[in-house]
């Protein structure tokens, strides 16, 4: 979702116009110097080449450079700060896990408590998926749930090139690896917030870095990786993860039939990749079917579904109509829920356009940069390689599923990161032979378009720049000055938030971890005075405080209640 609506999605380095323009000139440098620097280029990609056959050394490298990169710019992009209502879920769903649990119970105040994108019966839990709440927990355990972030990242961008070695040469898969790892490991959302990416894009490249394996040599341990892959997918985006996997699953059951040719035995096939991979869904099923009983109560009835159910009156797929309103305990729930999404999308073929440009210029943004036009001359030749049929399939099968939904993120699409380099690799394989006026304007651009990228993504650090689409990483720290402010008094502290009449729905305070009776910090919302007086009862022992983010969104004060009360 969009939490700012109708307003401008990017904020370009430092323009979309000056970014265009120095790509147009470096496209016109390409072809009026096309050797200009070529042995100083050829020197690099031969010293990149010898790295990238040492495979291993360099999934190895990629991981550990991305981590260790990410972390040397922290002064100028820190540690990032939530602000958007989904990575406050996630948020609480790595506090669960880190408490040894994988749900909360029903909190007596409950109602005072109640935000966005969770369920509070028949638990107090996340509705998402728990992959991303698991790496978030892991870094919680080390310090910071940031941690997980980027360590997710970093194994991302490995997982990606681990990928590709098993699709293309060693050289381009490097290649490919990079373009990854700048556009969405450094200065990207998917580092730079808390609600995901990494972890998906990591399955879709395990799943098909495995099945490529898979293709010359019937493995074990591929056939394990697979299966990890596939139980990645389906407990983080198990929408677009399933929809990922339809093509490699029918290529893999093709496989083991025999309709693919192979050098392994039908009793070969089966014993060292079907029953491993038959045993580790068994094992992700069984988990997935625990995981929905112990916080739905119901092994079949996922989280979110439950959610959708409680609050949401609005559409998922752009074909389905608006349900009838619900009633809320809360106006600022009124307000999202009747409001804003409803009028967000009403379901007429004006709504269904504007969404899915919405998409096309999101995901452009976040999956490529603007010196990736070099690369349309290719495009076609790339679509039309042999070797590339199946991760086309996959790409056009998991991209009609992403634009069927309404929501937008380019998260949404994260499975197929792995598959969107690639092409983009093949394209540049193809533009390399390509030639202006008997010269070689095709390996010219092909460098340029790498210098542009490293330009881009260095710039976008030096200025802080979190990620082009910039509302998806920017938090608000007002809410962490306020709990700086209370950490420095002695007790524990409930605060209660009371909202303005014209509150923006997408700037919400109420947020709580795991245990809230024994967090020295409570966050509640302001609701009805019987409600009130039961909140302050139950925490008698507490000083109680009011936070007015409306109106001064740094100043505390002892709670009074409001005129009409």
């Amino acid at each position: 979702m969009n939490p700012l609506g109708s307003q401008s999605d990017t904020h370009f380095w430092p323009s979309a116009e000056i970014a265009l323009a120095l790509t147009a000139a470096l496209l016109l440098v390409a072809l009026w110097k096309p050797y200009f620097g070529d042995s100083t280029f050829r020197k690099i990609e031969r010293l990149l080449s010898r790295l990238a056959e040492r495979k291993a050394l360099a999934v190895c490298l990629m991981f550990i450079g991305i981590a260790a990169i990410r972390a040397a710019v922290l002064p100028l992009l820190p540690v990032p700060i939530p602000g958007i209502h989904d990575e406050f879920s996630y948020l609480l769903m790595a506090d669960t896990f880190a408490h040894g649990r994988l749900a909360n119970p029903t909190h007596p105040m409950w109602m005072s408590f109640e935000t966005f994108h969770v369920n509070w019966f028949p638990t107090y839990s996340s509705m998402y998926p728990p992959a991303q709440g698991f790496v978030l927990a892991v870094g919680q355990l080390l310090g910071s749930p940031w941690i997980g972030v980027l360590l997710s990242d970093a194994a991302m961008c490995a997982a990606i090139l681990w990928m590709l070695q098993a699709w293309m040469p060693a050289r381009w898969a490097l290649l490919g690896s990079v373009f990854a790892a700048l556009n969405l490991g450094i200065a990207s959302y998917w580092m730079n917030s808390y609600w995901g990416g990494a972890v998906a894009g990591a399955g879709g490249a395990l799943v098909l870095g495995a099945l490529g394996r898979i293709q010359r040599r019937a493995r074990v341990g591929s056939a394990l990786v697979l299966g990890l892959g596939v139980a990645i997918l389906a407990n983080s985006r198990p929408y677009e993860g399933l929809l990922f996997c339809v093509p490699a699953g029918l290529w893999m059951l093709w496989w083991l039939v025999g309709k693919i040719k192979s050098p392994y035995s039908a009793g070969a096939r089966i014993r060292n990749v079907f029953v491993p991979l038959a045993g580790v869904m068994v094992l992700t099923l069984a988990f997935i079917g625990y995981y929905n009983l112990r916080l739905t109560g119901n092994a079949l009835l996922f989280p979110h579904v439950l959610n959708t159910r409680t609050y949401h009156s609005t559409p998922l797929f752009l074909w389905e109509h608006l349900m009838p309103e619900k009633t809320y305990n809360n106006q600022q729930f009124e307000d999202f829920y009747n409001g804003w999404e409803r009028e967000d999308y009403q379901t007429t073929w004006k709504d269904a356009r504007d969404v899915t440009a919405e998409k096309l210029a999101r995901m452009g943004v976040e999956f490529f940069w603007p010196a990736a036009l070099f690369l349309v001359p290719a495009l076609p030749f790339a679509f039309r390689d042999r070797k590339m049929r199946l991760l086309l399939v996959t790409f056009f099968v998991c991209l009609a599923g992403v634009f069927s939904v309404i929501w937008s993120a380019p998260h949404y699409a994260a499975p197929l990161t792995c598959v969107i380099y690639a092409l983009l690799v093949q394209a540049v394989r193809h533009l390399r032979t390509m030639k202006w006026k008997g010269r070689s304007g095709g390996v010219a651009l092909s460098r340029a378009l790498v210098l542009l990228l490293l330009v881009e993504t260095g710039v976008n650090v030096a200025r802080g720049a979190c990620d082009p689409l910039w509302w998806t990483c920017t938090g608000d720290s007002s809410r962490v000055a306020v709990i700086k402010q209370l950490l420095e008094i002695p007790g524990k502290h409930l605060v209660v938030v009371r909202y303005s009449d014209d509150h923006n729905i997408h700037d919400e305070w109420v947020y709580n971890g795991a245990d809230i009776d024994g967090s020295r910090i409570i966050w509640a919302r302001e609701l009805y005075a019987d409600q009130n007086a039961k909140l302050f009862a139950y925490f008698k022992d507490r000083h109680i405080w009011l936070v007015e983010p409306d109106v001064d969104n740094t100043e505390i004060k002892p709670y009074a209640p409001p005129p009409d009360q």
